[in-house]
């Protein structure tokens, strides 16, 4: 196994909390994979305690002092603001339920890891690690992360830019982009998801005048370059593995 030729003192362990699957992953500090990625299932009804546990289990066992986190949802100052599809007892086919939504807004989820684990643990939004595993320093960089649900983040010269969770938002007939764009709509008509896709992603570029837009997650490796005609900027298809990638530079800038 790689992992026994890298020193662990030298080895971060990667998380990626999608709505659908938990990936794990041990990467070295320039972000590069040292296993195979591993999945287990998102738990739902998903409380913050529950979600904790699960992930502390996994983090106690990987035997390394740092831990980078990419969480579905928005964070303040290490508190969850916002827990998106987490918030939806059964899932993102599901309505969202206010008790579960409200126990995890205000949830200081980083802290929670930090004293389970003892470890170094950093939690950053999932679009926004992504962001950090695509991102090449120059110009500016739009990422839109095509997994269950849609998610979007902004580098300019090389510097994250605070931008608003755009997944619940209306895009066409009363549907907001997680529904549309999302696995959800592209399981119902791959055809027309990436027509609006296409559509989606040119209306981004323009708006946050993008110099390149990076696709990442599950539902990137459906397309190519020239997949979205609509799109005239530079476009950069990335893997699911994106957020993984990133994670070192959370610790390693």
């Amino acid at each position: 196994m790689v992992l026994a030729s890298i020193p662990i003192d030298e080895q971060i362990f990667a998380i990626d909390i999608g709505a659908t699957n938990i990936k794990f992953c041990h990467v070295d500090v320039e972000g590069e994979l040292l296993e195979a990625v591993r999945r287990s299932s998102t738990p739902y009804p998903c409380f913050p305690t529950r979600l904790v546990e699960i992930l502390s289990l996994r983090i106690n066992k990987s035997d390394v002092s740092y831990v980078g986190v990419g969480f579905p949802g928005e964070l303040a100052n290490g508190l969850v603001t916002d827990p998106g599809n987490l918030a939806r007892p059964g899932g993102v086919m599901t309505d969202i339920d206010p008790q579960l939504d409200d126990a995890w807004r205000g949830f200081a989820l980083e802290e929670a890891l930090r004293v389970s684990t003892g470890r170094d643990v950093r939690v950053v939004n999932d679009a926004t690690l992504a962001a950090l595993g695509c991102c090449q320093g120059t110009g500016t960089e739009l990422v839109l992360a095509l997994g269950t649900g849609l998610g979007l983040a902004l580098e300019v010269e090389g510097k994250l830019q605070k931008v608003r969770d755009v997944g619940a938002e209306i895009f066409v007939n009363d549907k907001t982009y997680d529904e549309v764009l999302g696995e959800q709509g592209r399981s119902q008509d791959e055809v027309r998801w990436r027509s609006l896709l296409g559509k989606a992603v040119a209306g981004f570029a323009q708006e946050f005048h993008a110099t390149t837009v990076h696709l990442a997650g599950g539902n990137a490796r459906r397309l190519a370059p020239n997949s979205l005609p609509e799109v005239t900027v530079s476009l950069i298809v990335h893997g699911n593995e994106a957020p993984l990638h990133g994670v070192a530079k959370l610790f390693y800038i």
